[in-house]
């Protein structure tokens, strides 16, 4: 039996010669599609909208989600396992705290650097904002000594 219909394989070879051309844009940000694969999966996504016969895209399910049956069984399996000795259950225990405790000096550890780049952020801003302030400052020194200058060139035309 045939995974795609007639239509669909027609839409996907619509959008194939579109990118060939060069005329495929994104359906987001409008920018010109250059992969092939990526036209395919324009294609595909346009045959689905139409409703022709197309596979559901990879990850996703034809049903979306589990049967009942199927959690049911995954339960069984789970509660007819024999449970470990205790010995191994200490055991775990120890290796959970370990654990733990690694990840709580990895968060204090991530937790440092985050606060250690929001600083060099700021420190960043400030000189930024300090080196506008100076061309500005530069900038209308720039101005106002053009506008003296002009305004003697006038009085100098007037007297002459």
């Amino acid at each position: 039996m045939a995974r795609y219909s007639k239509k669909s394989q027609d839409t996907v070879e619509e959008a194939m010669h579109k990118e060939k051309r060069g005329k495929l844009r994104s359906g987001r940000s409008g920018k010109k599609v250059t992969s092939r694969k990526q036209a395919i999966a324009i294609g595909l996504s346009e045959a689905r909208e139409k409703g022709g016969k197309v596979p559901p895209p990879p990850g996703k399910s034809a049903s979306g989600k589990k049967s009942s049956a199927k959690k049911a069984a995954a339960k069984k399996g789970t509660s007819s396992r024999k449970k470990a000795t205790t010995k191994k259950a200490a055991a775990k225990k120890g290796t959970a705290k370990k654990a733990a405790a690694k990840k709580s000096t990895r968060k204090s550890a991530t937790r440092k650097s985050a606060t250690r780049k929001s600083a060099t952020k700021k420190a960043g801003t400030r000189k930024t904002a300090t080196r506008k302030t100076a061309a500005r400052k530069t900038s209308a020194k720039k101005a106002a000594s053009s506008r003296k200058k002009s305004a003697a060139r006038k009085k100098a035309a007037a007297h002459a």
